[in-house]
């Protein structure tokens, strides 16, 4: 961190009122890419995917839950993780306050992994979180949303992700395993290799329902989720900032 200046509270009014010109800019351009984002045409959903949740099997439509809007956060848990990614943990903590309050504005939210159900049932109980978790196992869900990968894809580098293909992962040619600083730090915490690991990705999708169709609205991925990622939000705001250190600087709710 940079030393500051240290001014009057004049001199300091000044400089609040300077970078409030811009914060306002801002906002004003979000509200109006929030705006565009609406009006994106829509995907019709023809194909019948199945899913297992707490209620038993179910169908994309089922976990709407009656309501016409629906957002699917891609959550990185593959079937070989022992537990889920940390990233995508820390940004599943901030689901818990609003689930209620979307449900209210008839949009249900619901995470989506790769995962058998037992395994997420086990960690959304380790975490202590309630809002409903889909298992995606053995369909193309993942797949088909651009959030899991296979193999082959790794060593060719045909990998298409955050709209746009992916270099070679040349690491992946190396020593088994592969990786290194957080990659690897990450993968670690999950209980698998780097390869595996990077096979699934974050994003959040998000679907609507009119006259008894389904359709595909949105998605985003990669730093496209900040927005949602609560933590951030609060340390952007904080005199330090993120305070980013190298490698991977925070951990799981209940690894501090």
């Amino acid at each position: 961190m940079n030393e500051h200046k240290i001014v009057t509270r004049q001199e300091w009014l000044a400089a609040r009122l300077k970078l409030l010109k811009e914060e306002k800019e801002l906002t004003r351009r979000s509200d109006e890419l929030a705006q565009k984002r609406q009006q994106l045409p829509w995907v019709r959903i023809d194909k019948e995917y199945q899913f297992e949740t707490e209620r038993g099997k179910g169908s994309l439509r089922d976990l709407f839950q009656g309501r016409s809007q629906l957002m699917v956060y891609h959550f990185m848990f593959g079937p070989d993780y022992e537990a889920g990614c940390p990233s995508c943990s820390a940004i599943a903590d901030g689901f818990e306050g609003v689930v209620k309050h979307l449900g209210n504005h008839d949009v249900t939210l619901c995470a989506v992994s790769r995962a058998p159900l037992p395994k997420l049932q086990e960690y959304k109980q380790r975490m202590g979180w309630t809002f409903p978790w889909a298992s995606s196992f053995g369909g193309d869900f993942n797949r088909d949303f651009n959030v899991w990968f296979t193999e082959e894809q790794q060593l060719k580098g045909t990998i298409e992700y955050n709209y746009r293909r992916e270099p070679e992962m040349v690491w992946r040619k190396g020593k088994e395993g592969g990786g290194s600083g957080a990659e690897a730090e990450f993968a670690a915490m999950c209980g698998t290799d780097v390869p595996t690991y990077h096979r699934d990705r974050p994003g959040l999708s998000t679907f609507v329902m009119k006259d008894g169709k389904i359709y595909h609205a949105y998605s985003t991925y990669s730093r496209g989720l900040d927005g949602i990622w609560s933590m951030y939000q609060w340390l952007d705001r904080a005199p330090k900032g993120r305070n980013e250190e190298e490698g991977v600087w925070w951990r799981r709710h209940d690894e501090y």
